[in-house]
């Protein structure tokens, strides 16, 4: 026990002292990476300034929102009035014929496509076809879960996300990106072992600072596939992380760690991310029942519950 004590302390250590990575410090001042935008309905989009910049490999568009509408404005729907159900209408129809209008431009021009679902609470099922019928996305595109945070009075909850993906598997064959800030993804890293599938999906990391030094490796994730790092929060008159030709200070910039020509080899994603093997978890844990180390200064993936017996016997990994 003394030895697997001073076993976790020399990985704590190790990992304390390693030297950060390129891709960890304000990677977009690298010209050979790529540069992908998202947006929603509201951002302003100038798109003949905009196909200059040769760097913006990828447009990601806001697609579909919670649960669809209700069509029979008769019937409950979320308006307080009649007129307010026909006005969400309108605007579900202006959005959607935007969204093939910007996507039939960004191909046009050929960048790399992808639509975000942003999920709200309700049946994740209903909304997983919704984003399906919205964005009808081809074989070449991304697909993207955006989970804004954890209130699930506001946000969809961590297990219906889990059957929002399974879902969009089930159908396509492919499961979806995820999109989260920090605080999320650090909550499903250090609970990677209840939420099995969420946490191996391909990490889109939204965290707006200039670098991200000890952060990752984080559970299963290894490092992020984007990193929204310049956004309306971060980007003003005095200061922005990045300014793209056609757009104003609200739009969100993304970076990739890898040239645009990489990307466009992974771009379609669809898989898991590989599962990291909890021996170092559990490491921390022994060390710190021996007094070495504790819990609460552990690593966030290292806390987590042990699973108890029954959960063993009853994992069934089925596409995962």
């Amino acid at each position: 026990m003394v030895r697997v004590a001073l076993s976790a302390l020399a990985v704590i250590a190790t990992l304390a002292s390693a030297p950060a990575r390129g891709a960890d410090t304000e990677p977009w001042k690298d010209r050979s990476t790529a540069l992908v935008i998202d947006a929603y309905e509201l951002n302003i989009i100038e798109w003949d300034r905009l196909v200059t910049n040769k760097r913006v490999a990828g447009f990601i568009s806001k697609a579909s929102d919670g649960l669809p509408e209700v069509y029979d404005c008769r019937k409950p729907h979320r308006g307080d009035s009649a007129n307010h159900c026909k006005t969400m209408w309108r605007k579900y129809a202006v959005s959607r014929e935007l969204y093939q209008t910007r996507r039939m431009l960004a191909k046009a021009h050929g960048m790399l496509w992808g639509a975000y679902h942003l999920a709200r609470p309700g049946n994740p099922i209903d909304q997983a076809n919704h984003f399906l019928d919205y964005a009808k996305p081809s074989e070449d595109e991304m697909m993207v879960l955006d989970l804004e945070g954890l209130d699930t009075s506001q946000f969809m909850s961590l297990d219906d996300a889990e059957a929002f993906a399974r879902h969009i598997k089930a159908r396509t064959g492919r499961y979806p990106v995820l999109y989260t800030n920090h605080i999320t993804a650090r909550h499903i890293a250090a609970r990677r072992e209840d939420y099995r599938l969420l946490s191996r999906l391909p990490l889109w990391y939204a965290r707006y600072r200039p670098d991200i030094r000890g952060v990752f490796p984080m559970g299963n994730w290894e490092s992020y596939l984007l990193w929204q790092f310049s956004s309306a929060s971060n980007c003003g008159g005095r200061s922005c992380p990045m300014r793209i030709e056609g757009t104003l200070d609200d739009i969100d910039v993304n970076t990739a760690p890898m040239t645009a020509a990489a990307l466009a080899t992974v771009w379609r994603q669809g898989g898991l991310v590989p599962e990291r093997p909890p021996e170092f978890q559990h490491l921390v844990i022994a060390s710190g029942a021996l007094g070495t180390t504790t819990l609460a200064s552990a690593p966030a993936e290292a806390r987590v519950r042990p699973r108890r017996p029954t959960e063993v016997t009853a994992l069934n990994y089925q596409d995962f």
